[in-house]
């Protein structure tokens, strides 16, 4: 099966308070050097494989650029990352090349480039289509920026854009949340993500929230009910606007889904290059379904060479993540393709966590498939863990 292929870019023009990326601010000195990097663990992918105990097949049929802002590279590092790609890869037909961008980087000679490079879908990370809470978590673009910007892609025969929104920022309301949802559906992008704002100590508005401070307009921050309505609106306005969704936190016109964020939910094989990649492959020892690895996430470590982190991944982990990561997808889990993959008693061992949460109104059961509800979407990590004792259960079955 052919992989997805992740590279990290994570350098930014600024650093947005919400993000808790490993992506920050750095010299322009550093950038080629980091190319380079990427371009040594291209190069030693196979052998970087083998020694983590993975399968590796240099067919691709998805590459995501992410960050960070990888459109903040001049052009000729831009194609100097392609080039490296296809030296090292086999790059299949109609395969799916996506960009990630702010608004405000898409010059004129960056996106002749992207199509030079086959890009066929960018994503931009707008956030919000309201100035002021643009401005006030660090976005550096305006409304009209954007808009100008889907023109400019549009000219060039880039037309699968997806545009990031953000419920819960600053100065958020339901009616400026109105605003960004019709301006979202108007500018007729294919695809829209659309995630509730993380409040967490990998943050700077994260860690002002939870100290109960004032910076970065935490005291304008919506509280998590008016957040949650904001996403179910959401869920709501686009789906009447004909972009449905697919996933807790995407939504798309008919034919554009992600195929390369599908990998992710599917457990594809996919592989990452730079900092904090994370990589999931076939693993060559039978006793194990898969070997997961990750870079670390900071630069300084990873230009230092510093070994992935290796977890591999056992069959009864694999049935948890089938649980967690497939009912992130509304398609949901069919619980009689468990069955065949994994036997009877994997199916008997997630029985009553079943029962329970769909008695608890966040699963539904049909024709035996099992979907998150409305409300399941909005408790999601509730639910999935509630699958995370499947291991211990299978091995007590089995033993």
């Amino acid at each position: 099966m052919p992989l997805g292929l992740y590279i990290s870019v994570p350098f930014c023009r600024t650093k947005c308070t919400y993000c808790n990326f490993a992506s920050d601010v750095f010299s322009r000195a550093v950038f080629e050097r980091y190319l380079d990097r990427l371009s040594d663990d291209m190069k030693l992918a196979e052998q970087n494989a083998g020694r983590m105990g993975a399968r590796f097949d240099p067919a691709i049929d998805s590459i995501y650029l992410g960050g960070g802002t990888p459109t903040i590279l001049d052009v000729t590092q831009l194609q100097r990352l392609f080039v490296t790609i296809s030296q090292n890869f086999q790059l299949q037909p109609e395969a799916e090349v996506t960009v990630e961008c702010a608004p405000g980087t898409l010059t004129e000679p960056v996106v002749a480039v992207l199509r030079h490079c086959g890009v066929s879908r960018v994503s931009l990370g707008v956030q919000s289509f309201v100035d002021q809470e643009a401005r006030a978590v660090g976005r550096l673009h305006t409304r009209a920026v954007v808009l100008e910007d889907i023109r400019r892609l549009r000219s060039a025969g880039i037309g699968n854009i997806n545009v990031d929104l953000i419920a819960g920022l600053p100065h958020q309301t339901a009616a400026s949340w109105e605003l960004s949802l019709e301006e979202a559906i108007g500018c007729g992008a294919p695809h829209v993500s659309v995630y509730m704002l993380e409040v967490d100590e990998d943050s700077r508005l994260g860690r002002e929230l939870i100290a109960g401070g004032t910076r970065y307009h935490a005291h304008f921050v919506p509280d998590e009910d008016l957040t949650a309505d904001l996403y179910a609106r959401a869920c709501e306005r686009l789906e009447a606007g004909g972009v449905v969704q697919y996933e807790i936190s995407n939504f798309a016109r008919p034919g554009s889904e992600s195929r390369h964020n599908l990998k992710y939910w599917t457990r594809q094989p996919y592989l990452g290059f730079g900092v904090d990649a994370h990589s999931m492959l076939p693993a060559s020892d039978e006793s194990f379904e898969a070997v997961r690895f990750a870079t670390p996430d900071s630069l300084e470590a990873y230009m230092a060479a510093v070994a992935a982190r290796r977890t591999p991944v056992s069959r009864e982990s694999a049935l948890e993540e089938v649980f967690f990561l497939g009912l992130r997808l509304n398609r949901g889990v069919d619980l009689r393709r468990i069955g065949k993959q994994f036997g009877e008693e994997a199916l008997e061992s997630s029985s009553q966590a079943i029962v329970e949460l769909v008695q608890a109104g966040l699963l539904t059961i049909e024709g035996g498939v099992i979907r998150l509800t409305a409300r399941g979407r909005l408790l999601s990590n509730e639910v999935f863990e509630r699958f995370l004792g499947a291991e211990a259960a299978v091995a007590r079955a089995k033993g």
